[in-house]
């Protein structure tokens, strides 16, 4: 089968949800943060995806695997996935109810567009990543052939993809226009540092030349902090 045709209904599919996900709480499709933050989050991605199946169909096959070998992951990941279904229906909640403007007042649209640059720009660093790394997939596994990469952003950080990531997911409750959603997007924040410590372990005990590599990289996930 096609690898395009194989991707697009799962993309399609992830648009409606989260079309869903942030208009039927808000109760109105007259939110031009929800549409602004649509674009931000999917053109991007649109874009990379053609670059990448025509210039690296290996990566996009590797990307489509979704079955988590580790049993701690799979539970991680459920529990990830309820934690974000629960931040991302807050910001429509709010827009309904006003949360935000009574409590801190209005998310400035100065604010909005800093958040919708930054969920960009955390796209353009997760295909940097992609870039470098034709390995890096979606579940932990090393595969043959695989080899240590210590260039670009992986000479800052040894989870690149995980730090673009987070700048994504964390800017979105304030390109949404919500103060009140911020704590909950950050609490995905810990499933992150959970998922690479766990993978880590996996890479040392698995990947020739991976705890050379740990003890050159000093940081986990942000530089200069952790």
């Amino acid at each position: 089968m096609n690898l395009g045709l194989m991707v697009a209904p799962r993309m399609l599919f992830i648009l409606a949800l989260s079309t869903a996900v942030i208009f039927l709480p808000a109760g109105s499709w007259r939110f031009w943060q929800g549409w602004a933050t649509l674009a931000a989050f999917y053109l991007p991605a649109l874009l990379a995806f053609f670059y990448l199946l025509r210039y690296d169909r290996a990566l996009v096959e590797r990307r489509m695997r979704s079955r988590e070998p580790l049993k701690e992951q799979k539970l991680l990941i459920r529990l990830t996935l309820l934690v974000f279904l629960g931040a991302a229906l807050l910001p429509g909640f709010d827009r309904r109810f006003g949360w935000s403007h009574r409590l801190f007042g209005d998310v400035p649209a100065w604010v909005t567009l800093i958040s919708l640059a930054l969920i960009i720009g955390g796209y353009l660093f997760v295909f940097w990543v992609l870039k470098v790394n034709s390995f890096a997939g979606r579940t932990i596994t090393v595969d043959p052939g695989q080899t240590v990469v210590s260039t670009g952003p992986y000479a800052w950080v040894r989870h690149p993809m995980y730090f673009g990531s987070v700048v994504l997911w964390t800017f979105i409750s304030l390109a949404l226009g919500s103060w009140v959603a911020l704590p909950a997007f950050a609490l995905i924040i810990p499933f992150f540092a959970i998922r690479l410590l766990s993978e880590e372990k996996f890479l040392r005990a698995n990947l020739p030349g991976y705890t050379t590599y740990c003890a050159r990289t000093r940081y986990h996930l942000i530089p200069f902090i952790w």
